[in-house]
């Protein structure tokens, strides 16, 4: 499945996207430094309800943001994890497999402990033409209801 959006429809695309997504509750964010991985993952949190405004947690590797509902939604960089046993000593994989939800930042570095269930998304950037000529740029987000052995 894939959504393609710009920034001015970010909202309606995490919309869209948590529509499709179902029951599934980890979300592994496959991407390049400076793809919109937060970006998105903040539009996605304010779809869900979060009452705080989401920000990257590079640093503190797990931000907890809380819905307006009291559920908990999580969102985590791995960047600077140097794989799955750090991942697991700092409680990464307690909180995959937690049921809350959970937005992950480069998944690579510990695909080991991710629930089998986790929807893996693969994003880019594509400069697009406007009808008037002026470059825009189209975000790319596609999605695969397979395990990350497939990813």
């Amino acid at each position: 499945m894939e959504i393609q959006y710009t920034l001015p429809t970010i909202e309606q695309a995490a919309r869209s996207f948590l529509a499709q997504a179902g029951s599934r509750r980890v979300f592994a964010f496959h991407a390049p430094m400076g793809t919109g991985k937060t970006t998105f993952i903040a539009a996605l949190c304010r779809a869900v309800g979060v009452q705080s405004q989401p920000s990257s947690p590079t640093f503190s590797l797990v931000n907890e943001y809380v819905t307006m509902d009291g559920a908990s939604v999580y969102h985590i960089d791995l960047y600077r994890i140097k794989d799955q046993q750090e991942a697991r000593y700092a409680g990464i994989e307690e909180i995959l497999h937690s049921g809350d939800m959970c937005f992950v930042e480069w998944p690579e570095k510990a695909i080991e402990i991710f629930p089998e269930n986790t929807l893996h998304l693969n994003m880019e950037i594509r400069p697009v033409s406007t009808p008037s000529g002026i470059k825009d740029t189209r975000y790319l987000c596609t999605f695969t209801n397979t395990t990350h052995e497939s990813a």
